[in-house]
C-alpha cells in the first residue's frame, strides 16, 4: 500500500540556537524543535523533569472535598472500598490507591467488575453488594464520571462516593461527595491528559500534602503509577512526561515484587516503555480479558515471593491462552474476509460465533492495521451480536455509527474504538449502510501517513548519536520514537527471515554500508534485487549480537528511488 511521507521542515536557526545552547546534537536539536518543544523550560522539563514539576494536587476541582472525606473516614475508621477497572490503568489506579491508603490507616477493600459478566463501570448490583457489607465511603478509579444514575442509586442507600477518573464526562457530572477528572468543562488544572492511574496518584499526593507526609511517601508508587500511563497510551508529555520519566527510574530498581517478577517472566533485559507496552501491559491486560482480573491485582499487592511466583505463572497462562484464543479468531476472521473479498470493501465487517468478547478487540486492531481499513467484529450468541470496532486516523468511527444507530441495539467509544450490541437480523442492513457512510465520507482517499523527522545520510550518524536518542524517551503517544528517511540507498544484500516473514537488508551509501530489517514484509525480498536504489523510512536503533554493537535501521516503509 501506497503511505504519504510527511518530512518535517525545522527552523534551521531554531535548531542550531537548542544544539548550542545545550550542548546536544543537530538531529536532537531537530527533533526538539520537530515537537515544539522549543521554550527553554518546555526543553528543561522534557530532558530532565524533577519532582519538582508536580503541579499542586489542589487545582484539581473537588481535590479538597475529596481530602476532607478521606480524612474524616481515617478518624472515624470507616469502612473505605475502591471500585477499579480491569485494564492495566484500573488495577494500577487499584494498586497505588489502596497501598497509600493503607499507609495512612485506611485498609481499604476493592471491587473490580467481571469484564465478561458485567463489563465497564458501575452497576447497581454491585453497588448493592458493597452497601450490604457495609461500607461507608466508595472511591472510584479510572471510571465512575459516566455512572451518573449509579451514584443516585449509591447516594439513596447512604453510600458516600468519590469519582476519580480520566475519561470525558456526559452533560452532567455525578453527584458525588466529589468529582476528580481534569477533563470537567470547569477544570481549571494545567494539564488534563492524566491516565487514571494519574488521578489516583494525585488524590494521594493531595493527602501526603495535607498529613504533611514526606514526599517519599507518595512518589515511591511512581514505578506502578509509571506502568499504568504508559500502557493507557496516554500523550506522554506535561506531567505525564514527569511521570513516565521519573518512574522508569523506579521501574528498574521497582521494589514491588510482582512487578518486578512480571518483568523477569516477560524475557525483556532493557527497561524501556516498550518493555511496559509489550511485555508488562499484556500479562496484566490478559486477566481482564479473560475474566480474572484479580489475579495481576493480588499480585502487584503482594508482599509473599512464594505467591507472587505462583501468581506471575497464572499471568503467564493466561496471556498464553489469549495469544491462542486470538490467533484462532484471527484466523477465523482472514478466512471470512478472503472468501468474501471483504478487502475490496471499504470498511470490514466481520461476524462470527462465540468468538472470546475480552479478546475480539486485539483482533479489530490487527485487521485494521493490515488493510488499513476500519473494521468491526462482532460475535454472535444466538440473535445477539457483540463486538469491538477499531478505526483508522481521518475516518471517526464513533460519529460514523452515529448514522447507521438505527440498526445498533447499542453501541460506544470514540473516534478510533468502539463496542457495538446488534440483532443478528439487522446485520446485513447495517453492513450496507456502514458502506454508504464509508462511501460518502470518501475514505478511499485516506492514506496512511508517516511523520518522519529528518532526511538523514549514513555519515550524520554514528553509535553516539543513536545513544542520544534515548534522551527522548520514553517514547508512546504524542511523544514518538523518532522516524528517518534515507534516500537512494544501494541494496548491497537482501534476503527473507524467519520462513519468509521478515525481511533483511545490507544498504549502502557511498563508502558506508547499515543493516536494516523489516518486519512482517518478508514478501518483499521477490521484489528487490542487489543493486536496487531505494527509499527507507524507519527508526534507528543499535542491535547487539554475539557481544558486538551495529547501527540498524528499523524499516517502517520501503520504495524504489525515483
Amino acid at each position: 500500500m501506497n503511505k504519504e511521507w510527511h518530512i518535517y521542515e525545522a527552523d534551521e536557526k531554531e535548531v542550531s540556537r537548542i544544539e548550542e545552547k545545550y550542548k546536544i546534537n543537530n538531529l536532537l536539536a531537530r527533533i526538539l524543535v520537530n515537537r515544539n518543544i522549543t521554550q527553554d523550560d518546555k526543553i528543561r522539563l522534557f530532558l530532565e523533569p524533577t519532582r519538582n514539576d508536580f503541579y499542586n494536587p489542589y487545582l484539581i476541582k473537588d481535590m479538597e472535598n475529596a481530602v476532607e472525606r478521606i480524612i474524616k473516614a481515617i478518624e472515624e475508621k470507616e469502612k473505605v472500598i475502591i471500585y477499579g477497572d480491569y485494564d492495566v490503568d484500573g488495577i494500577t489506579s487499584i494498586t497505588v490507591l489502596k497501598s497509600f491508603l493503607k499507609d495512612i490507616g485506611v485498609d481499604a477493600d476493592f471491587y473490580i467488575p467481571n469484564r465478561l459478566n458485567e463489563g465497564y463501570g458501575l452497576n447497581k448490583e454491585a453497588i448493592n453488594k458493597i452497601v450490604s457489607e457495609k461500607y461507608d465511603l466508595m472511591i472510584t478509579v479510572d471510571c465512575g464520571i459516566s455512572g451518573i444514575e449509579e451514584i443516585d442509586y449509591a447516594n439513596s442507600l447512604g453510600l458516600d462516593v468519590i469519582v476519580t477518573d480520566h475519561h470525558e464526562p456526559g452533560d452532567e457530572i455525578p453527584k458525588a461527595i466529589a468529582v476528580i477528572d481534569n477533563k470537567r468543562e470547569d477544570s481549571t488544572y494545567p494539564f488534563r491528559e492524566l491516565a487514571g492511574v494519574g488521578v489516583a496518584f494525585k488524590l494521594c499526593q493531595a493527602l501526603g500534602m495535607r498529613l504533611g507526609l514526606k514526599e517519599e511517601s507518595y512518589l515511591k508508587y511512581l514505578d506502578i503509577v509509571c506502568v499504568g500511563t504508559i500502557s493507557d497510551i496516554v500523550p506522554l508529555v506535561d506531567e505525564n512526561r514527569v511521570i513516565t520519566k521519573l518512574g522508569l527510574l523506579l521501574v528498574k530498581q521497582t521494589k514491588n515484587l510482582g512487578l518486578r517478577a512480571i518483568i523477569n517472566s516477560s524475557g525483556y533485559t532493557k527497561i524501556d516503555s516498550n518493555t511496559i507496552s509489550f511485555g508488562v501491559a499484556p500479562r496484566i491486560n490478559a486477566c481482564g480479558r479473560m475474566g480474572e482480573t484479580e489475579e495481576a491485582l493480588e499480585l502487584l499487592l503482594s508482599k509473599n515471593i512464594n505467591e507472587v511466583n505462583e501468581l506471575t505463572k497464572k499471568l503467564n497462562e493466561r496471556n498464553k491462552t489469549r495469544q491462542e484464543i486470538e490467533k484462532q479468531i484471527y484466523e477465523s476472521v482472514i478466512e471470512k474476509i478472503n472468501k468474501d473479498h471483504l478487502e475490496d470493501h471499504r470498511v470490514i465487517v466481520v461476524g462470527g460465533k462465540g468468538w472470546h468478547h475480552g479478546v475480539i478487540g486485539i483482533v479489530s486492531s490487527k485487521i485494521t492495521e493490515m488493510y488499513f481499513k476500519p473494521s468491526i467484529l462482532l460475535s454472535f450468541d444466538d440473535e445477539i451480536g457483540k463486538g469491538s470496532g477499531r478505526s483508522i486516523p481521518g475516518f471517526d468511527l464513533h460519529d460514523s455509527l452515529m448514522k447507521c444507530s438505527k440498526y445498533l441495539e447499542k453501541f460506544g467509544g470514540h473516534s478510533m474504538a468502539v463496542g457495538v450490541t446488534i440483532k443478528k437480523e439487522n446485520f446485513s442492513k447495517f453492513v450496507d449502510a456502514f458502506e454508504e457512510v464509508a462511501k460518502e465520507e470518501k475514505i478511499e482517499q485516506i492514506v496512511p501517513i508517516i511523520n518522519i523527522d529528518a532526511k538523514i545520510t549514513l555519515k550524520d550518524i554514528d553509535k553516539e548519536v543513536v545513544e542520544s536518542l534515548k534522551l527522548l524517551e520514553p517514547f508512546g503517544e504524542a511523544n514518538k520514537m523518532p522516524m528517518f528517511a534515507f534516500k537512494n540507498m544501494r541494496i548491497d544484500s537482501i534476503r527473507a527471515l524467519s520462513e519468509g516473514k521478515h525481511l533483511k537488508l545490507t544498504l549502502k551509501e557511498d563508502n558506508k554500508i547499515i543493516n536494516a530489517i523489516g518486519f512482517n514484509i518478508g514478501e518483499l525480498a521477490e521484489e528487490y534485487r542487489i543493486g536496487d536504489k531505494v527509499d527507507i523510512a524507519g527508526f534507528l536503533e543499535i542491535n547487539t549480537f554475539n557481544g558486538t554493537d551495529n547501527l540498524q535501521i528499523n524499516i517502517k516503509d520501503i520504495m524504489k528511488s525515483v
